[in-house]
Protein backbone atom coordinates (compact mmCIF):
# COMPACT_ATOMS: atom_id res chain seq x y z
CA UNK A 1 0.00 0.00 0.00
CA UNK A 2 1.35 3.21 -0.92
CA UNK A 3 1.39 6.06 1.96
CA UNK A 4 1.71 9.86 1.26
CA UNK A 5 3.98 10.83 4.67
CA UNK A 6 2.81 13.27 6.89
CA UNK A 7 4.51 16.93 6.22
CA UNK A 8 4.69 17.77 10.31
CA UNK A 9 8.68 17.82 10.81
CA UNK A 10 8.57 17.40 14.38
CA UNK A 11 8.45 14.42 16.43
CA UNK A 12 5.38 12.76 16.90
CA UNK A 13 4.21 10.38 20.28
CA UNK A 14 2.18 7.74 21.06
CA UNK A 15 1.85 6.98 24.53
CA UNK A 16 -0.45 4.63 26.43
CA UNK A 17 -0.08 0.94 27.04
CA UNK A 18 -3.08 -0.19 24.43
CA UNK A 19 -1.86 2.49 21.51
CA UNK A 20 1.65 1.67 21.73
CA UNK A 21 1.40 -1.92 21.82
CA UNK A 22 -0.72 -1.55 18.71
CA UNK A 23 1.74 0.55 17.23
CA UNK A 24 4.93 -1.53 17.94
CA UNK A 25 3.02 -4.75 15.98
CA UNK A 26 1.63 -2.39 13.40
CA UNK A 27 3.96 -1.17 10.57
CA UNK A 28 4.61 2.63 11.41
CA UNK A 29 7.86 3.52 11.80
CA UNK A 30 9.21 4.18 14.81
CA UNK A 31 12.15 5.95 16.12
CA UNK A 32 12.26 5.13 20.25
CA UNK A 33 10.71 3.68 23.31
CA UNK A 34 10.50 5.10 26.75
CA UNK A 35 9.92 3.04 29.61
CA UNK A 36 9.13 4.62 32.95
CA UNK A 37 11.48 3.45 35.45
CA UNK A 38 9.91 1.14 38.02
CA UNK A 39 6.70 0.01 35.61
CA UNK A 40 5.10 -2.71 36.25
CA UNK A 41 6.80 -6.09 34.99
CA UNK A 42 3.88 -7.12 32.66
CA UNK A 43 3.44 -4.39 30.58
CA UNK A 44 6.82 -3.70 30.70
CA UNK A 45 7.77 -7.16 29.13
CA UNK A 46 5.52 -6.81 26.54
CA UNK A 47 6.48 -3.40 25.37
CA UNK A 48 10.62 -4.79 25.91
CA UNK A 49 9.74 -7.77 23.76
CA UNK A 50 7.71 -6.00 20.81
CA UNK A 51 10.47 -2.94 20.84
CA UNK A 52 13.00 -5.87 20.57
CA UNK A 53 11.45 -7.74 17.68
CA UNK A 54 12.00 -4.95 15.84
CA UNK A 55 15.42 -4.19 17.00
CA UNK A 56 14.40 -0.48 18.63
CA UNK A 57 16.29 1.48 21.24
CA UNK A 58 14.82 1.24 24.83
CA UNK A 59 15.11 4.16 27.19
CA UNK A 60 14.57 4.22 30.40
CA UNK A 61 12.74 7.65 31.62
CA UNK A 62 11.34 8.67 35.02
CA UNK A 63 7.87 9.70 35.32
CA UNK A 64 8.68 13.32 35.19
CA UNK A 65 10.39 13.21 31.91
CA UNK A 66 7.46 11.02 30.24
CA UNK A 67 5.03 13.34 31.54
CA UNK A 68 7.05 16.30 29.55
CA UNK A 69 6.82 14.27 25.99
CA UNK A 70 3.39 14.06 26.23
CA UNK A 71 2.33 17.29 27.92
CA UNK A 72 0.81 15.46 31.03
CA UNK A 73 -1.03 12.74 29.02
CA UNK A 74 -2.14 9.43 30.32
CA UNK A 75 0.87 7.75 28.98
CA UNK A 76 0.95 5.03 31.86
CA UNK A 77 4.53 4.48 31.51
CA UNK A 78 5.26 3.94 27.82
CA UNK A 79 5.75 6.44 24.65
CA UNK A 80 6.65 5.62 21.20
CA UNK A 81 7.97 8.66 19.29
CA UNK A 82 7.42 7.47 16.20
CA UNK A 83 7.17 9.34 12.21
CA UNK A 84 4.94 10.92 10.66
CA UNK A 85 2.28 8.95 10.23
CA UNK A 86 1.24 8.01 7.39
CA UNK A 87 -1.64 8.21 5.16
CA UNK A 88 -3.55 5.90 2.55
CA UNK A 89 -4.80 7.03 -1.22
CA UNK A 90 -8.09 7.00 -1.96
CA UNK A 91 -6.92 3.66 -4.27
CA UNK A 92 -5.39 1.84 -1.15
CA UNK A 93 -9.18 1.87 0.20
CA UNK A 94 -10.90 0.72 -2.17
CA UNK A 95 -7.67 -2.04 -2.35
CA UNK A 96 -8.29 -2.94 1.67
CA UNK A 97 -12.02 -3.62 0.47
CA UNK A 98 -10.96 -6.12 -2.43
CA UNK A 99 -9.02 -7.83 0.01
CA UNK A 100 -11.38 -8.50 2.38
CA UNK A 101 -13.70 -9.66 -0.46
CA UNK A 102 -16.30 -6.88 0.55
CA UNK A 103 -18.65 -4.00 -0.92
CA UNK A 104 -16.49 -0.54 -0.07
CA UNK A 105 -17.51 1.10 3.30
CA UNK A 106 -16.13 4.57 3.76
CA UNK A 107 -16.24 7.22 5.96
CA UNK A 108 -16.21 10.78 4.83
CA UNK A 109 -15.03 13.52 7.82
CA UNK A 110 -15.74 17.37 6.26
CA UNK A 111 -13.80 19.12 8.58
CA UNK A 112 -13.88 17.11 11.78
CA UNK A 113 -11.97 19.41 14.52
CA UNK A 114 -11.68 17.22 17.66
CA UNK A 115 -8.78 14.87 18.14
CA UNK A 116 -10.64 13.45 20.34
CA UNK A 117 -14.08 12.57 17.90
CA UNK A 118 -11.40 11.26 14.72
CA UNK A 119 -9.95 9.23 17.47
CA UNK A 120 -13.31 7.36 18.45
CA UNK A 121 -14.53 7.41 14.90
CA UNK A 122 -11.25 5.43 14.13
CA UNK A 123 -12.02 3.10 17.09
CA UNK A 124 -15.55 2.60 16.11
CA UNK A 125 -14.94 2.41 12.22
CA UNK A 126 -11.91 -1.07 13.07
CA UNK A 127 -14.32 -2.30 14.85
CA UNK A 128 -17.28 -2.17 12.78
CA UNK A 129 -15.29 -3.06 10.04
CA UNK A 130 -15.24 0.25 7.55
CA UNK A 131 -12.69 -0.04 4.87
CA UNK A 132 -11.24 3.33 4.78
CA UNK A 133 -11.73 7.16 6.18
CA UNK A 134 -11.30 10.37 3.66
CA UNK A 135 -10.26 13.46 5.75
CA UNK A 136 -9.44 17.00 3.91
CA UNK A 137 -6.12 18.13 3.79
CA UNK A 138 -6.96 21.55 5.43
CA UNK A 139 -9.52 22.89 8.30
CA UNK A 140 -9.90 19.29 10.14
CA UNK A 141 -7.99 17.48 12.56
CA UNK A 142 -5.18 15.02 11.23
CA UNK A 143 -3.94 12.53 12.45
CA UNK A 144 -1.90 13.30 15.66
CA UNK A 145 -0.59 11.51 18.95
CA UNK A 146 -3.56 12.42 20.45
CA UNK A 147 -5.93 10.88 17.40
CA UNK A 148 -3.89 7.46 17.83
CA UNK A 149 -4.11 7.48 21.58
CA UNK A 150 -7.58 7.98 21.86
CA UNK A 151 -8.14 5.23 18.71
CA UNK A 152 -6.43 2.50 20.98
CA UNK A 153 -4.76 1.45 18.61
CA UNK A 154 -7.26 1.43 15.74
CA UNK A 155 -5.05 3.86 13.94
CA UNK A 156 -3.51 1.03 12.93
CA UNK A 157 -6.09 -0.92 10.88
CA UNK A 158 -8.21 1.40 9.47
CA UNK A 159 -6.31 3.23 6.53
CA UNK A 160 -7.25 7.39 6.48
CA UNK A 161 -6.71 8.83 2.88
CA UNK A 162 -6.14 12.73 2.97
CA UNK A 163 -7.53 14.91 -0.27
CA UNK A 164 -7.58 18.21 -0.99
CA UNK A 165 -10.93 18.42 -2.29
CA UNK A 166 -13.66 16.34 -1.12
CA UNK A 167 -16.27 17.68 -3.41
CA UNK A 168 -14.22 15.87 -6.50
CA UNK A 169 -13.68 13.06 -4.72
CA UNK A 170 -17.31 12.52 -3.65
CA UNK A 171 -17.77 12.59 -8.34
CA UNK A 172 -14.69 10.05 -8.20
CA UNK A 173 -16.55 7.62 -5.29
CA UNK A 174 -20.03 7.97 -7.66
CA UNK A 175 -18.26 7.55 -10.87
CA UNK A 176 -17.01 3.98 -9.21
CA UNK A 177 -20.04 2.63 -8.22
CA UNK A 178 -20.25 3.80 -4.32
CA UNK A 179 -23.64 5.39 -2.97
CA UNK A 180 -23.01 8.32 -0.61
CA UNK A 181 -25.12 9.41 1.94
CA UNK A 182 -24.85 12.42 4.27
CA UNK A 183 -26.51 13.37 7.63
CA UNK A 184 -28.47 16.03 8.33
CA UNK A 185 -31.44 17.17 10.92
CA UNK A 186 -34.03 16.50 8.33
CA UNK A 187 -33.55 13.16 6.09
CA UNK A 188 -34.79 9.30 5.67
CA UNK A 189 -34.75 7.87 8.99
CA UNK A 190 -31.25 6.01 9.51
CA UNK A 191 -32.85 3.02 10.74
CA UNK A 192 -33.93 2.59 7.39
CA UNK A 193 -30.14 2.63 5.77
CA UNK A 194 -29.07 -0.37 3.86
CA UNK A 195 -25.79 -0.04 3.07
CA UNK A 196 -25.18 -3.26 1.52
CA UNK A 197 -24.08 -2.24 -1.78
CA UNK A 198 -20.61 0.20 -2.35
CA UNK A 199 -21.40 2.70 0.36
CA UNK A 200 -19.93 6.04 2.04
CA UNK A 201 -21.36 7.97 4.98
CA UNK A 202 -20.15 11.88 5.06
CA UNK A 203 -19.85 13.19 8.73
CA UNK A 204 -20.08 16.93 9.17
CA UNK A 205 -18.44 19.02 11.06
CA UNK A 206 -19.38 19.16 14.93
CA UNK A 207 -20.82 23.10 14.56
CA UNK A 208 -21.61 23.21 11.07
CA UNK A 209 -22.44 20.17 9.63
CA UNK A 210 -22.01 19.30 6.07
CA UNK A 211 -20.93 21.80 3.65
CA UNK A 212 -23.28 23.50 1.06
CA UNK A 213 -21.61 22.06 -1.86
CA UNK A 214 -20.72 18.70 -0.43
CA UNK A 215 -24.62 18.28 0.74
CA UNK A 216 -25.35 19.31 -3.05
CA UNK A 217 -23.46 15.71 -4.42
CA UNK A 218 -24.58 13.07 -1.81
CA UNK A 219 -27.38 11.14 -3.21
CA UNK A 220 -29.51 11.22 0.25
CA UNK A 221 -29.41 12.14 3.85
CA UNK A 222 -30.11 10.53 6.95
CA UNK A 223 -31.31 11.65 9.95
CA UNK A 224 -31.56 10.12 13.37
CA UNK A 225 -34.57 11.19 15.06
CA UNK A 226 -34.64 12.50 18.87
CA UNK A 227 -37.31 12.84 21.16
CA UNK A 228 -35.25 14.47 23.84
CA UNK A 229 -34.52 18.08 24.42
CA UNK A 230 -31.02 18.23 23.17
CA UNK A 231 -31.63 17.78 19.09
CA UNK A 232 -27.91 17.13 18.47
CA UNK A 233 -25.76 14.72 18.93
CA UNK A 234 -21.47 14.65 19.71
CA UNK A 235 -20.38 13.93 16.22
CA UNK A 236 -18.60 11.13 16.74
CA UNK A 237 -21.62 9.43 18.79
CA UNK A 238 -23.71 10.08 15.84
CA UNK A 239 -20.70 8.57 13.50
CA UNK A 240 -20.68 5.77 15.52
CA UNK A 241 -24.80 4.91 15.54
CA UNK A 242 -24.48 5.41 11.64
CA UNK A 243 -21.42 3.26 11.05
CA UNK A 244 -23.30 0.37 12.92
CA UNK A 245 -26.55 0.52 11.17
CA UNK A 246 -24.32 0.23 8.24
CA UNK A 247 -22.90 -2.83 9.96
CA UNK A 248 -26.31 -4.02 10.95
CA UNK A 249 -27.63 -3.92 7.49
CA UNK A 250 -24.41 -5.90 5.94
CA UNK A 251 -24.36 -8.03 8.62
CA UNK A 252 -28.10 -8.86 9.58
CA UNK A 253 -28.43 -11.71 12.93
Amino acid sequence: MKREQGTADQAEFVYGHYASVESLKGTQEINKVWLQTGLQDKIRNEITQLAKKRGLVIQQAPKSKLDELTDGGNHQGVVLSVAAFAYATVDDLFDFADAHHEAPFFLILDGIEDPHNLGSILRTADAAGVHGIIIPKRRAVQLTATVAKISTGAIEHVPVARVTNLVNVVGELKDRGVWVFGTDMSGDDYRRWDAKGPTALVIGNEGKGISPLLKKKVDSMLTIPMVGHVQSLNASVAASLLIYQGFNSRHPL
